[in-house]
């Protein structure tokens, strides 16, 4: 009997771990959930790391007789490759979900310098946002900084009457630059700049936080469209990411706040930065997958995500292809920042959904947006049969 034992013991440890990693693996341990309130973080919030730690202390709790160590061995290595498949890099939360897609009438923008970043108090950790630049540029003489808006918040009109009512998001930004984003954001010490707070715009006002943007493209065969990143960009190389990059204060003629402004001259520099919002989107679809602009439908806003790891936000935009998926390829081989990725995928949703734990967060984000926003239709169709 205890010769059965140990051989049943570890056999059976050992097809549980299989399973469990498979799951993992094959998306349904992760993935496989309920659309997710505008607040909440990527599904399952005790992530693959803690997930692991858990698997590693079953099997060392069950390894009481030497039987079972080369199991143990295994099993851990096991649960190490499960914590990989959903790294921290790829964890997110929704700051704002816009299921029904939103145009550009209804978005706009408070651009103001009381959306700026905050100084931290602590002088020290002040200086090291020069010297983590200085070390970076060292590194890396093609680096050069330049201005970006900063994401502060955001406000909503519209969401609290009646069936009649358009919804409506007033974006508030605020100006950043690039060194200062290498300096916070992505410094190892990034978390040091964070406040302890449940308000999203209090937790991050020490951080550059500036705003990316991001494309789920739907071809005319209802594939998506998916960039492998490039192994010399400076965030997350080789991951796969939605085609984007930010909208540009330079695009509006912006390059500083200026000191004072009449209400009608802050109200349509407004205005033209609500517009870069759509038009930046546009630009960077055709500058990285080649596809011309003529052959893509207007945007839709659908919300923004941030990064869990650095804090990194983007929004999100819908767009539609007139192309088969077959015609992507070629249009991509002729792509302006075509150097930016090594690879373009046009994949179903199914695909999309594997290739998420190989997202950065707020990428993995952007998948999250398009699902609700897929559920918000369904409803809405639903809804429409059983009214006729």
């Amino acid at each position: 009997m205890s010769s059965f034992k140990m051989i049943f013991q570890p056999l059976s440890l050992l097809l549980f771990l299989t399973l469990l990693v498979s799951s993992v693996t094959s998306g349904r341990f992760l993935y496989d959930f309920d659309p997710v309130p505008s607040s909440a973080t990527t599904p399952l919030d005790t992530d693959s790391v803690g997930f692991s730690k858990a698997v590693i202390e079953v099997v060392e709790n069950l390894a009481v007789s030497g039987s079972l160590l080369a199991s143990l061995s295994l099993a851990t290595s096991m649960a190490k490759l499960a914590q990989e498949m959903n790294p921290e890099g790829s964890r997110y939360k929704l700051l704002l979900s816009c299921p029904s897609g939103l145009s550009p009438s209804q978005v706009s923008v408070d651009f103001s310098k009381s959306h700026d970043r905050i100084l931290h108090p602590d002088p020290d950790l002040e200086d090291s946002i020069s010297q983590v630049w200085e070390q970076r540029t060292q590194r890396n003489s093609s680096l050069f900084n330049g201005q970006k808006f900063r994401y502060g918040s955001y406000c909503l009109d519209g969401d609290d009457g009646g069936a009649n009512e358009v919804p409506h998001v007033c974006l508030r930004l605020g100006l950043t630059d690039y060194r200062t984003f290498v300096g916070t954001n992505l410094s190892s010490l990034w978390e040091k700049f964070l406040v302890t707070s449940e308000d999203d715009s209090v937790r991050c006002r020490h951080t550059s936080s500036p705003l990316g943007n991001g494309a789920v493209i739907e071809t005319s065969d209802k594939k998506i469209i998916v960039l492998r990143r490039s192994n010399n960009v400076g965030e997350f190389p080789g991951h796969y990411v939605f085609p984007g990059g930010h909208p540009e204060p330079t695009a509006v003629g912006i390059d500083c706040h200026q000191l004072e402004h009449d209400v009608q001259t802050s109200e349509l520099l407004n205005k033209k930065v609500s517009q870069e919002m759509f038009d930046s989107i546009i630009c960077e679809v055709v500058e990285e997958t080649g596809i011309p602009a003529s052959s893509l439908s207007p945007p839709l806003f659908i919300g923004i995500s941030r990064r869990e790891l650095n804090v990194r936000p983007a929004m999100f935009f819908y767009l539609k292809c007139s192309h088969h998926s077959d015609d992507i390829p070629r249009l991509y081989s002729s792509a302006e920042d075509g150097f930016e990725s090594t690879q373009l995928h046009t994949v179903s949703l199914d695909e999309l959904k594997m290739m998420t734990s190989r997202m950065p967060g707020c990428h993995h984000g952007g998948f999250a947006l398009y699902e609700l926003m897929l559920q918000r239709l369904k409803n809405t169709k639903e809804t429409s049969l059983i009214a006729t």
